[in-house]
């Protein structure tokens, strides 16, 4: 009777989780482990193919060398301001937006949606390509000239060609956020709504007092992508501004200096073993936001429920 009465194994599951989790091993762990495993080698003076393990020399190189610790504080500097900006733009703009295309009094809000998240659909090689064509000095000129604004090489100069990088950034991926908000916001029950209008609360205390300490899952959800998304942030960056760093290394990021180190340009202590160096610096500032995220934002949610 005991053995009748167990649930048989649920192999189905299984079999359905099997071919995914094979693909994301062989594709995401197995290049994020044998990247670690790298950073721990270096190249043998006699031969340059040949490796020997030299444990976390790498790193200590990394944060020591003369040439190599003032980039990789550079780019540190850059992906932090980088991050600041989707933080405090991107995510505040998103909500705002995702606030205002919930409400039943707009017309229109399925185009508004559609044409806001578009842009994070396109590729990104094809949106960096049309924006450094605009913002260029001779293309945008046609543009810019009959609203009154004179077009500068601003990709080209240090103090500018960073926020300009992060505000096409934003653009392209505001739609992410607002379709997260808007999806909280869409959820929130409205009779709890239509009780606090009744008791006299205006639009603004509704917002504040009710919507937003709701969708306070959703907030910290948002944060933790902007922060992994913009630590990983790589392409955009390449796109406008090319392999090639410009002067002072104004948009070096740290996956753009992962390319260059672990490809050698402008580095000349560059080498895949220091690559893998730069990203395993990578992976554990990732790590260390998203365990702060876990243990710190999530169990006070978890405890104010």
């Amino acid at each position: 009777m005991k053995s009748a009465s167990r649930k048989a194994f649920p192999w189905h599951i299984i079999v359905f989780l099997t071919p995914a989790l094979l693909i994301y091993t062989a594709f995401m762990i197995y290049p994020l482990v044998d990247s670690l495993r790298l950073s721990l080698y270096a190249p043998t003076p006699e031969n340059p193919r040949e490796e020997i393990f030299v444990g976390l020399a790498n790193y200590q190189r990394l944060f020591t060398d003369d040439l190599l610790a003032p980039r990789l504080q550079g780019a540190l500097r850059n992906n932090f301001l980088f991050f600041a900006v989707h933080m405090l733009v991107q995510n505040p703009l998103a909500l705002l937006l995702a606030s205002l295309l919930s409400s039943q009094f707009i017309r229109g809000r399925a185009i508004y949606r559609t044409l806001i998240f578009l842009p994070s659909v396109l590729s990104v090689v094809l949106i960096g390509f049309i924006w450094k064509l605009i913002l260029s000095p001779l293309w945008g000129r046609t543009l810019f000239e009959p609203l009154g604004i004179n077009p500068g090489p601003w990709l080209g100069l240090p103090e500018t060609a960073l926020p300009i990088i992060s505000l096409v950034s934003v653009w392209q991926w505001v739609g992410v956020p607002m379709m997260l908000f808007l999806a909280a916001l869409i959820g929130i029950n409205d009779e709890i709504i239509e009780a606090a209008r009744v008791d006299g609360a205006t639009a603004w205390d509704v917002f504040w007092k009710i919507k937003f300490p709701l969708i306070l899952p959703t907030v910290g959800i948002v944060a933790v992508l902007t922060f992994v998304g913009n630590f990983n942030a790589f392409d955009l960056v390449y796109t406008m501004q090319g392999a090639l760093a410009p002067p002072d290394f104004s948009t070096d990021l740290l996956g753009t200096l992962f390319y260059r180190t672990f490809f050698g340009f402008q580095l000349q202590l560059g080498s895949p073993t220091m690559g893998a160096t730069v990203a395993g610096v990578m992976f554990m500032i990732i790590l260390v936001g998203v365990l702060l995220y876990l243990f710190i934002f999530q169990r006070r949610l978890l405890r104010a429920e």
